[in-house]
């Protein structure tokens, strides 16, 4: 692979300085082995866009997406930058949430395949599934407009979940009003999916820990039994971001009119439509927090009717967002818009957006494989904060595409493989074990192996799947 302008400047530190219409330079955190081609010019598009700051950023678990390329960075002044839907992606706030089975783990082995069919049993996953349980109107909109909070008030889980998810679970600026027809309609019979695609519920071990004082501060011991929750906000928030790219190009002609990629439409952040994007875009962030909340109501319950054990939470992290935050540039803090598109927030201990519980170890940071590897807690540093404006990867990256791997790869070959690591699986679609197989993604260990040496986010501890379900 020959990547043209492109200068090593330090160990997996990697520089595009600005040339053509780039307002900025780009900047790559990867092994050069696996950056990917099509994603760099995607990254050097972004550093065109107005009122970027700084630098536009990729992480290592880069690859190609709309608009913005998964795992990019970029963060833009609020007063004369702007917001852009392919700076967040379509499936807003997809996140991972991280919970604690408490008591043996042999009690969980030895009754994996019913907790697994279980959990499939209770919680609805694969394309459109809807779920059982109904809010009314006058309900849903308190639940986009506050978060995990609303539907703990409505009987799933507890206040002391919130302090364990970011932004305690909810974004206060969103407006329901600015949610259209459609997104509710499609949002409504939802919440307490898990949805398909990369989407997962996976039982997991503790099978090493790097900092035993972190993670006894987190709640990790090295042989616990975890739970991984990957998902969004489903066809809600996949509605929300299709609106607004349609409005803003219906009404920003003149703005967008010299754009390198038609999919970086975006609006000035102060303007009517770039306020009304944000407020739906949080709505739909609080929305991806209630569901992962309500799935983990649904876990506690399956836990405990099976094995009679209780579940905790140990961190939710939102990934595929924008965020008014301070950051320092240049020796000055700015307010600006921070969009992560495949990237997590990696705030360092004391940092004032952390809740007390996490101000000496800094923000809690997780990191999934694929089915078939392992999955990472990490924490956020200052570093972080220096350098990539509290940013980090957010999980392995594909390597192959959906289709590629549907061409390369047997079902038959997949399951096989997972059998011989001893991992159980339940899926909806033949198709989506072979979409989302371990050979699709970049290699876990690695892509934690650059953050960590970087120290944009440290490892505390490496939990393997001893069972997954997948739409």
């Amino acid at each position: 692979m020959a990547l043209s302008n492109i200068e090593k400047e330090d160990k997996y530190i990697y520089r595009i300085k600005k040339m053509g219409n780039m307002r900025v330079d780009a900047v790559v955190l990867s092994d050069y082995e696996t950056i990917d081609e099509d994603a760099i010019e995607q990254i050097k598009n972004v550093a065109t866009l107005p009122g970027i700051v700084h630098y536009a950023l990729a992480m290592p678990d880069i690859h190609w997406g709309y608009g913005f390329p998964i795992g990019g960075v970029a963060a833009f002044d609020v007063d004369d930058g702007i917001i852009s839907p392919g700076g967040v992606g379509f499936d807003i706030n997809c996140g991972v949430r991280m919970l604690a089975v408490e008591g043996s783990s042999n009690l969980v082995k030895n009754n994996l395949e019913v907790i697994i069919q279980r959990l499939y049993e209770s919680i609805p996953v694969g394309v459109g599934e809807r779920s059982e349980k109904k809010f009314s109107r006058k309900e849903f909109k308190e639940i986009v407009e506050n978060g995990a909070k609303k539907v703990i008030e409505l009987g799933y889980g507890y206040d002391a979940d919130l302090e364990r998810i970011e932004d305690f679970g909810c974004i206060k600026e969103c407006d329901f009003s600015n949610v259209s027809e459609e997104a509710f309609e499609r949002g409504k019979d939802e919440l307490g999916t898990l949805g398909a695609g990369n989407h997962f519920l996976e039982i997991q071990e503790v099978a090493e820990v790097y900092d035993e004082e972190v993670a006894k501060i987190l709640g990790v011991e090295k042989g616990m039994i975890t739970v991984l929750i990957h998902t969004g906000s489903r066809g809600f928030g996949h509605q929300i971001a299709t609106d607004y790219i349609r409005f803003m190009r219906d009404n920003l002609k003149e703005h967008n009119k010299n754009l390198p990629d038609k999919q970086l439409i975006n609006a000035p952040f102060k303007s009517e439509w770039g306020q009304r994007y944000y407020s739906a875009m949080n709505c739909a962030a609080n929305y991806a927090f209630a569901n992962r909340q309500i799935i983990t109501h649904l876990v506690r319950k399956v836990f405990k009717s099976v094995i009679g054990v209780n579940v905790r939470v140990i961190y939710d992290i939102a990934h595929n967002i924008a965020k008014v935050e301070e950051h320092v540039v240049n020796g000055k803090k700015i307010k600006l818009v921070v969009h992560r598109k495949g990237a997590t927030r990696a705030f360092g201990p004391g940092n004032s957006a952390l809740p007390e519980i996490f101000k000496r170890t800094g923000q809690p940071v997780i990191i999934p494989g694929s089915m078939g590897t392992a999955s990472y807690l990490l924490v956020g540093t200052k570093k972080a904060e220096e350098m990539t404006f509290g940013s980090t990867a957010h999980g392995a990256g594909r390597a192959l595409g959906r289709r590629e791997a549907t061409r390369e790869l047997s079902t038959e070959r997949v399951l096989n493989e997972l059998k011989s690591k001893g991992i159980k699986i339940m899926a909806k679609s033949k198709k989506g074990i072979v979409e989302e197989a371990p050979e699709a993604y970049k290699d876990v260990d690695r892509v934690v192996q650059i953050v960590d040496e970087l120290g944009i986010s440290l490892k505390v501890a490496r939990c393997v799947p001893l069972g997954v379900m997948k739409g």
